[in-house]
């Protein structure tokens, strides 16, 4: 599967629980570790956790294995690498302090349900 694909599926799972403020960055031109950044924000560790596994289940079903997620223990920010597809779920706080979407400023932000470029 394509990155493309992989960050339409990503964002679809992330839609199935709720997710808020679903962002994605195009880092394509940034860096040759991966394509696209995902970043959502979930209301509590639950949530972080569910939509965290989520993902994986449902890009696992397109077969699309993760190749790690951390910070499942604590909740309150999970990575999941996808190989070309980055996830970061932050709970609000985490997300305002850490602002990956600033780090990432010069990335292209295309809309979570943007068709291929």
């Amino acid at each position: 599967m394509d990155s493309q694909n992989v960050r339409t599926a990503v964002v679809g799972a992330l839609e199935e629980i709720k997710a808020k403020n679903v962002e994605v960055l195009d880092v394509r031109h940034f860096t040759s570790l991966f394509d696209y950044l995902v970043i959502a924000s979930a209301d509590s560790t639950r949530q972080t956790r569910a939509l965290a596994r989520n993902v994986e289940d449902r890009l696992r079903e397109r077969g699309v294995d993760s190749q790690g997620v951390e910070g499942l223990r604590s909740g309150e920010w999970i990575l999941v690498d996808l190989g070309s597809v980055v996830v970061h779920i932050m709970q609000p706080a985490v997300r305002d302090f850490y602002n990956l979407s600033e780090l990432w400023g010069e990335a292209v932000r295309q809309s979570p349900r943007h068709s291929a470029s």
